[in-house]
Formats: structure tokens, C-alpha cells, sequence
């Protein structure tokens, strides 16, 4: 029978193989769904590893829908080693997006392409300061981050609904729940003309870098890491807790908030009750299968807008629910679970052990015979 097995310490191996484990497993059960839902699962996998990398055009969509979870899931990544665990990244991004285009609309038609800078800061700022309640809750009165973080998400999307349906709908707009289209000089400037790819690239691109920096080469970053794995051993060495905790936050806050604010300024132009697109739930994926490493993050964050291209385009091309992409999301989540227990315990066959009286009864038994 098979058995786990404790290892006597943890595989390195395993560490880097369990993403990739896991994403086998993960095509294998794909597979299997598309047999039971009557499609063909070679079409079915095409749609999903293939056609998002077709071409130049399908790979500058890749790109854009990558941006933001690479964002988001960076400053996830630091809040997570830190042992501080925000799960409301979705809300940081619709504030982001909300304070980014509070700023987009007072452009006029002679401001300049300048104004694109203090967008995206108001984006960074929307973001820490809701990421800023959570920190001063759990600072405070010890409020439970998950909590007020995942919360905060819900009141977050009734401020946008409020806003579009109120005081910032478009007089001009039919009625529909929608800010005024931005100006073009405060819409983030594309990376190549015919495409919707934007500098949120490039930006997202370098932070990869900063990041990796932060965590692995400053003093800073080894204080935030080792008060998440060892809090005793952090406040023995004179670490402020606080201060990790207020760092963490307002780091995650801030890209979350600026993926919003590239969001709503990049391909949106507007800002609708369409900007919650789950980035914020589906980042918390990509930075735990980038094993919270900025460099691992990147190959995550492209898998995962894969499933998002995938899922839209299952449903256009094989009549399948868009709830597809969250299906395949889970399913990565899952089996990456059940695979990080190999990086602790190894299995190991083992034959049913019978006891020593038991076995001379038998033999006895036998003989008698």
C-alpha cells in the first residue's frame, strides 16, 4: 500500500518540479473535461496553450492580460513572505482605478502627456490607502487581515458602483453606468502602434527586477522575510513587527493599485462596473505557483492569462462558459496543493506488515493441516 513519508528535510527538487507536476495534472483533468462536456479535448487544449501564442497580435494580448497579475502578484509575493496575508487585492485594484481616473478626468484638451505620470501615482496611492485600513486594523486592534482585506473588496465595488451610476456617469453616455472616455493625452502610451500592449509592460517588467532586489539583496527585505518565517527569532534581533507589517501592506497595496490604475487608463479609457476582473484573487495563484519568487512570477503570470485568453475564447469558439478560466484556475490552485506535500514527505510502497503472533498461529494452522 502506499504510504507518505516524512523526507528528513525538504527536496529542493520538489520545490521547483510541484508548479510543473501541477500544471501536468492540472491538462490531464482538463482533458477529461472536455470529454465530458462532448468537445474535443486536442481542440480544446489548442485553445488554451496554443492560440494565445499564435501570432505577434495573440502574443501582445498575452502580454497585456499578463501585466496586471504580474503586478499584483509581486506585491502579493512580499506580503506572503512576510507572513502577512492580504486577500484583498481586488479591492486595492478598483481603488487604484478609482483614484487613477479621478485625476484622468480633470484633463482638458490642451494638458499634455505629462499627466499620465500623476495618473498611475494616483493609482499607487488609491491602492496603499485602502491597503492602509487593513494595516492600521490589524496594527491597532488586531483585526485579521484576511478578513478585513477580503471585506474591503466588497465595499470597494459598491464605491465604484456608486460613483458610476452616480456622480461620475457620463451625461452624454445613454444612460449607461460609465465615466466620460479619457482624453487621449491621459491614456497610457502603447508599445506598438496597432496593438493594445501598453509601457505597463515594461513597468511591470523592471518592478520584476526592483523586487528581486528588495527581497533577496537589501536589509530591508531580509528583515520583512525573516519576520515571516521566524517572528520570534525577528523580534529577538530588534525588528519592528509593525514596520513589516505597514511595509507589506502598502508594497501590495501600491501594485495592486497601479495595475488598477494601468487598467482603467490603458484599455479600458473609462472607468465601468467592468473593472473587477478577478486580477486580485487570481494573482494570490500566480504568486504561490511562482513559489513567491519575482522571477517565478513571471512565468506564472503568463500561464495564468493564458487560461483568462483560453476561457474567452472557449467560449466564442466552442460554445463552452467563460467560467471555464476559474475552473482551470482552481483546478492549477488544487494540484499544486496536493503536489507541495511532496516537498516534504516522499511516497513510499509498503507491504502489509503481519504481526509475529499472528503469523505463528497461522504456521501452526498450518502444520496442524
Amino acid at each position: 500500500m502506499l504510504k507518505l513519508e516524512a523526507r528528513p528535510e525538504a527536496s529542493k527538487f520538489m520545490s521547483i518540479a510541484s508548479p510543473l507536476l501541477a500544471l501536468a495534472i492540472t491538462v490531464v483533468i482538463g482533458t477529461i473535461l472536455f470529454v465530458a462536456l462532448g468537445k474535443d479535448p486536442v481542440r480544446g487544449l489548442q485553445v488554451f496553450f496554443v492560440e494565445p501564442v499564435k501570432s505577434l497580435y495573440a502574443l501582445s494580448e498575452l502580454a497585456m492580460k499578463a501585466t496586471p497579475l504580474l503586478l499584483i502578484a509581486l506585491g502579493l509575493a512580499v506580503c506572503f513572505r512576510s507572513n502577512v496575508w492580504n486577500i484583498g487585492a481586488e479591492g486595492q485594484f478598483i481603488l487604484g482605478a478609482i483614484f487613477a481616473s479621478g485625476v484622468a478626468m480633470q484633463a482638458t484638451p490642451d494638458t499634455g502627456r505629462w499627466i499620465v505620470v500623476p495618473v498611475l501615482l494616483a493609482g499607487v496611492l488609491g491602492g496603499m490607502v485602502w491597503a492602509g485600513i487593513v494595516a492600521l486594523l490589524r496594527d491597532r486592534f488586531n483585526a485579521s487581515e484576511i478578513l478585513v482585506s477580503l471585506m474591503l473588496v466588497y465595499v470597494a465595488d459598491m464605491v465604484l458602483g456608486y460613483l458610476v451610476y452616480g456622480p461620475w456617469k457620463d451625461p452624454a453616455g445613454y444612460n449607461f453606468p460609465q465615466t466620460i472616455t479619457f482624453l487621449k493625452s491621459t491614456q497610457v502610451p502603447k508599445l506598438m502602434q496597432g496593438f493594445r500592449v501598453n509601457i505597463g509592460l515594461l513597468l511591470a517588467l523592471g518592478l520584476v527586477a526592483a523586487f528581486w532586489v528588495l527581497l533577496f539583496r537589501t536589509y530591508a527585505g531580509f528583515q520583512l522575510q525573516v519576520g515571516g518565517l521566524a517572528p520570534a527569532a525577528a523580534r529577538y534581533a530588534g525588528f519592528s513587527s509593525r514596520k513589516a507589517l505597514w511595509t507589506a501592506l502598502l508594497l501590495s497595496g501600491g501594485m495592486a493599485g497601479l495595475a488598477g490604475g494601468l487598467e482603467a487608463a490603458g484599455p479600458l479609457g473609462q472607468l465601468t462596473p467592468h473593472v473587477p476582473a478577478g486580477y486580485g484573487f487570481a494573482a494570490i495563484i500566480v504568486a504561490f505557483v511562482g513559489r513567491l519568487h519575482p522571477l517565478g512570477i513571471v512565468f506564472s503570470a503568463v500561464l495564468m492569462s493564458m487560461f483568462y485568453i483560453g476561457g474567452e475564447l472557449a467560449q466564442s469558439r466552442l460554445g463552452l462558459p467563460k467560467s471555464l478560466t476559474g475552473v482551470f484556475q482552481g483546478l492549477l490552485l488544487f494540484t499544486l496543493l496536493a503536489c507541495d506535500t511532496l516537498i516534504h514527505y516522499r511516497i513510499r510502497w509498503k507491504t502489509a506488515h503481519v504481526p509475529a503472533a499472528k503469523a505463528a498461529v497461522v504456521n501452526t494452522t498450518t502444520k496442524e493441516a
